[in-house]
């Protein structure tokens, strides 16, 4: 006496994605102004155009450069511009942003490119779990792109999920 075991969840027609599929290239090098501080307080100008001057910048050739401040102090605009004056011809791009706002821009750019019509009308599922990390900005804008096509939309995983949003 033999049971046909019959998968309730392939048949409810949910249909799964997995953000981890989407994850962008990111590459960059970090350029950090908290050791050229003085005292971990304060940009000393005169010190800091010496040390730029001194610094070896082969590291930062044909790359992503990312220039922040992971010390909580205000740094002035034009050590920016002087960093971008020593990098330009050398890196491929300075953007002034940290790394985790520079993943999120990336996860954000590599949502928008994810063609969504054949989730039209249908049951969606975010997959929670994965093997790397997505940030929330990632989640937060495929739903925001999801909600005004899908017929239902959930998190996490098929057997378990959480309703985030069903059309009326």
């Amino acid at each position: 006496m033999s049971e046909i075991l019959v998968n309730k969840i392939e048949q409810s027609g949910l249909i799964t994605i997995d953000l981890q599929k989407f994850a962008p290239a990111v590459s960059f090098i970090e350029f950090d102004l908290k050791s050229f501080l003085f005292m971990e307080l304060i940009l000393k100008e005169k010190d800091f155009r010496q040390a730029l001057s001194a610094l070896d910048i082969s590291a930062f050739e044909g790359k992503t450069v990312l220039l922040y401040c992971s010390a909580d102090v205000i740094i002035p605009t034009w050590a920016y511009m002087l960093v971008c004056a020593k990098l330009n011809g050398i890196a491929s791009k300075v953007l002034a942003m940290s790394p985790a706002d520079y993943q999120s821009l990336q996860w954000t750019d590599a949502v928008d490119h994810i063609d969504l019509k054949q989730f039209e009308g249908k049951k969606v599922i975010l997959k929670g779990c994965s093997d790397i990390e997505i940030p929330a900005v990632a989640y937060a804008k495929l739903s925001w792109r999801l909600i005004p096509i899908v017929q239902s939309l959930m998190y996490g995983e098929p057997c378990s999920t959480v309703p985030v949003y069903k059309k009326r």
